[in-house]
């Protein structure tokens, strides 16, 4: 029921539209050449607006992640105990591997489907093969829903309660604006397309300023870096509010005509003076005092504010602060003005077509936050979890706390369904191991995070091997069980389209033909995309809503508040003085998330893992550049190399990731010592939340 490919004549070369699928806001258009059934070339489309021509240098190396001789190409099945290095893996055929999975999902769910959990996140961001049958399958069989809260939901969820939707700027018109500030984000690494727009704006005369702990390489071309403490940027946020409004930098009309608050807010901004937002930021005042003047002094203003600031207990409410500061100078009315968090509202999809939740039951079943898969596992009753399917991620690499989840999956009256590329870590724990397809061989549409084009994914060559897609495999997988519903016969592009089918204000006019000739399309919005320039926000209210009655009904402060570091100082100072460093775990340059940590040319490219430390924090703890230390707290450690610099202030430690841990030194990674506990709006993931120590060990033999 899968699209298929077209018959190509021998020796001829076709060219097919392709989309990134993986969690970066550029989902960039491709196009892959194909002779004789092989994929040969994938490069950017330079058609598209805004991928232009362009790949970054993971997916430019799409083919060899593709054709790999590591793929996992056929079903197997656990032989010996779970666990590293601990059992083997026989092939056994697709009919075996099936019903050996419909055999034991009919046993548990005649006892309570609520005992399996499916657990996937963003190995793919397609509407067809992560929002459509796979969720169609677990919402059938009643099973445990899983609170999808890895990455944004906090940011998300806060930006709305003031924006009323993940609407912003459209990157396009970033060369517009004369100031940019990137507040938590590292566009070279993880925004490359946005980088371009930007680096454009500073040779037109824009000032570019990074607000981050870490000197990253786009801080390290910005006109001004200023570096907070982790977990402080809703204080700073509250800092600028207070010298806006004390100096008069505020666009009265805009305010009056557009937003609901205002009165609130200031008096919330008015207990951040510079002296107070100092302490809390571990800034100068003078360098807050020096930013709001410069951000109050520019309506054309752009803040890019990404996810990785909103990965603490605070998250939430600091994005609803950031979120806050263009309304107050009028920095909406711009063009190019405002703030982009992502624009993933502007896209019209209609998310319950795509996912069957009809068909969920009454009451619908629990929630098991993703987040605490480890505590899941080993500390959920009524009922326990008797069975847990992995697709679209790798949770042994990229879950927090690992260690207790490695605990619960090595119960042996658990039973894992694992289906992926390439032997994981997370395979290493499975009792079935499945094959997945790449990209190239499979059908999709995908809605960007970043940008304003609805992208088409053509299928480019046939499954390699025995692989299979996520929807084929809850298609075929739906029949074992006995689920007649004619949404599990759907084609690819069936349920595609069925998700584009309602009559919405935007996105109504997407035209498949168009689509399939070329392989995107915009959103029918305007080319001079300027969201809010008169107002009109999405929020119960239609204005920008600072004071915030919805956040008050979810128990949430109606008004944006700053709550610290669950782990610093002012979080619990007592656990501070055990653990005194802060560890930030951005992505390394050549990886995202774990997708691309099988790459054999990235691995080599990327090395072996570091952490960075200060000079100063280094000295105090007789640590030199190249000394193999150990990074610790209660939860865990793991081992890496020093990098002595400046480029992390003191008290912060920063591991860029994320390695597997089959490919690492001692077995572990960052997420051995991250923390589960979970943020103040959303219940999201808090990473970047996280207090450790770091100690020298004896150098190798």
């Amino acid at each position: 029921m899968s699209s298929t490919i077209p018959i190509q004549t021998p020796g001829q070369e076709r060219v097919v539209h392709g989309t990134c699928p993986h969690d970066c806001p550029d989902t960039c258009a491709m196009l892959i050449t194909v002779k004789d059934g092989v994929a040969t070339k994938v490069k950017g489309d330079p058609a598209h607006p805004t991928t232009q021509g362009a790949l970054c240098t993971k997916v430019s190396r799409y083919l060899e992640r593709t054709y790999s001789p590591d793929r996992l190409l056929h079903p197997m099945r656990r032989v010996g105990p779970k666990g590293p290095g601990q059992g083997r893996f026989e092939r056994i055929g697709w009919d075996e591997a099936l019903d050996t999975i419909a055999a034991r999902f009919k046993a548990i769910a005649a006892e309570d489907p609520q005992a399996i959990l499916p657990y996937a996140y963003s190995g793919t961001l397609g509407l067809v093969h992560n929002f459509g049958m796979p969720r169609r399958f677990f919402h059938r069989l009643g099973a445990s829903l899983p609170e999808r809260v890895l990455c944004a939901t906090a940011g998300r969820l806060g930006y709305n309660t003031v924006i009323g939707a993940q609407v912003g700027i459209d990157i396009v018109h970033f060369p517009e604006a004369r100031l940019i500030l990137l507040w938590g984000t590292n566009p070279i690494t993880s925004n490359l397309h946005l980088w371009t727009r930007i680096a454009e704006a500073k040779r037109n005369g824009a000032r570019i300023i990074a607000i981050d702990p870490y000197r990253s390489l786009s801080a390290d071309k910005a006109d001004w870096h200023i570096a907070p403490l982790p977990g402080t940027d809703g204080a700073l946020a509250f800092g600028l509010m207070h010298l806006l409004i004390r100096d008069g930098n505020l666009d009265r009309d805009y305010i009056e005509q557009h937003t609901l608050g205002f009165d609130a807010l200031a008096a919330r901004a008015a207990e951040f003076p510079p002296e107070r937002v100092a302490e809390l930021t571990g800034l100068p005042a003078e360098t807050i005092l020096r930013l709001a003047a410069e951000y109050g002094a520019e309506r054309r203003s752009a803040i890019r504010v990404n996810f990785g600031m909103q990965r603490h207990a605070g998250g939430g409410n600091a994005m609803r602060a950031i979120a806050c500061l263009p309304a107050l100078t009028g920095a909406w009315r711009e063009v190019g003005g405002g703030v982009l968090m992502d624009v993933a509202g502007a896209h019209a999809v209609d998310l319950a077509a795509l996912d069957g939740r009809h068909m969920l039951p009454d009451p619908p079943p629990r929630n098991v936050n993703m987040a605490q898969i480890g505590k899941a596992l080993t500390e959920l009753n009524d009922p326990p979890l008797k069975a847990l399917f992995v697709y679209a991620s790798n949770p042994v690499a990229v879950a927090p706390n690992n260690a207790l989840l490695r605990q619960g999956l090595l119960r042996p009256d658990l039973f894992t369904v694992v289906h992926e590329i390439f032997l994981t870590d997370t395979c290493d724990y499975a009792d079935i191991v499945l094959p997945a397809t790449t990209q190239l061989e499979q059908f999709d549409v995908h809605r960007p995070y970043g940008t304003l084009y609805t992208m088409l994914n053509q299928q480019a060559i046939a499954p390699l091997g025995e692989a299979c897609s996520n929807a084929e495999l809850f298609r075929r997988l739906a029949a074992r069980m006995g689920f007649d519903e004619p949404c599990f016969r759907q084609s690819d592009e069936e349920i595609a389209q069925q998700a584009h089918d309602r009559g919405a204000a935007v996105n109504a006019t997407l035209d498949f033909e168009l689509l399939h000739r070329q392989g995107w399309q915009r959103l029918d919005l305007p080319e001079r995309y300027a969201p809010f320039a008169e107002g009109r926000f999405p929020t119960p209210s239609g204005k920008c809503e600072f004071e915030s009655a919805s956040a008050a009904a979810q128990g949430w402060s109606a008004v944006p508040e700053f709550i610290p570091p669950r782990e610093s100082a002012a979080g619990d100072p007592a656990l501070a003085a055990r653990f005194p460093l802060m560890l930030l775990t951005p992505p390394a340059r050549h990886y995202l998330n774990s997708s691309f940590s099988g790459v054999a040319s990235l691995v080599r490219d990327v090395g072996e893992p570091w952490v960075e430390i200060s000079a100063g924090d280094a000295a105090r703890r007789c640590i030199a550049e190249g000394d193999r230390v150990q990074v610790f707290n209660e939860r865990g450690a793991f081992s890496v190399r020093a990098v002595v610099n400046d480029r992390t202030r003191d008290g912060v430690l920063v591991a860029p990731s994320i390695w597997w841990l089959k490919k690492s030194a001692d077995g572990e990674n960052a997420n051995a010592v991250t923390s589960d506990g979970l943020t103040d709006i959303g219940r999201g993931a808090t990473y970047y939340d996280t207090a450790v120590e770091i100690r020298k060990l004896p150098a190798l033999s």
